[in-house]
Formats: structure tokens, sequence, C-alpha cells
């Protein structure tokens, strides 16, 4: 998952170890798995950071400032979430019948704050397609294809 354009901070990163010890085998492949296909589709910057007061670790892809997307890490237990803005809710809307009753059902419970729509949804490779056209909301593909 490192790449040259990984972010170094004082935050001291995980190993792909200590990930797949925290999270369990089988999650920590739909975590890579999930860091392969957005790799794939952008080149953005990466960083670890401390998940909060509720995760362990948070993997964060950002560009430019604003940040795509975040995967998150706990015991037994790890997250993608993405945050929609405003006018990303309002494309979200408009495309909704283009994503499944599942992801639909995550963005409708999901708590809308000050800056956006915060959705935290589960490792689920069966939502990745799903997973990609959300991120396509937030940023238009920036990889040649």
């Amino acid at each position: 998952m490192t790449t040259s354009r990984e972010h170094i901070s004082s935050y001291s990163s995980p190993t792909k170890e200590d990930i797949e010890k925290l999270i369990g085998t089988e999650c920590y492949r739909i975590w890579y798995d999930l860091c392969s296909v957005i790799d794939g589709l952008y080149d953005m910057e990466r960083a670890w950071n401390s998940g909060g007061k509720k995760w362990t670790h948070e993997y964060k892809y950002r560009r430019g400032g604003k940040t795509l997307c975040a995967l998150y890490a706990k015991e037994d237990c790890a997250g993608f979430m993405v945050i929609l803005g405003g006018a990303e809710q309002k494309k979200f809307e408009a495309q909704r019948q283009c994503f499944s009753p599942k992801v639909c059902s995550y963005y409708d419970e999901a708590t809308t704050y000050h800056d956006g729509k915060w959705i935290m949804f589960p490792l689920d490779a069966t939502m990745f397609d799903d997973y990609k056209k959300i991120l396509a909301i937030k940023r238009k593909l920036n990889k040649d294809m």
C-alpha cells in the first residue's frame, strides 16, 4: 500500500501485519483489495492517522487538500467512510436508482453534519461497484485507464 506519494507524518504508521492482526485476515484481504481498487482509479496522497476515539487507525486518501475517502481499523472491525457535501448529496440523490438498496440504506441512515453526510460502510467486497460510483461523485477519476 505504500507508494512514493505516501504522506509521512509524526503518526507511527502500522505495518501490513499490524492491520491484518488487528482486523483479521479475511477483513484485511477486503481492505487490501479496496485499497488496490482506489489506487487503480486515483492518484492520491495517503496518510495514516490515529483513528480517534472510536477507531485505532485511519488510512486517508487526499489530494489538493480534499479528502476522497478513508478506511478505519479497530479490533476485529474495519470501515470505509465517504463524506458527501451538499452538492455531492444532490448528485447521489439524482443517481440513487444506480445504487444498491444496501448502499441507499447506509446513505439514508448516515448522520449529516455541517460539512456533509458522513457515511460509514462496512468493508464488503460485494459493494465495491457501489463504492466506486460514490467515489466518482466525490472526484473524477484522475488516472489513465
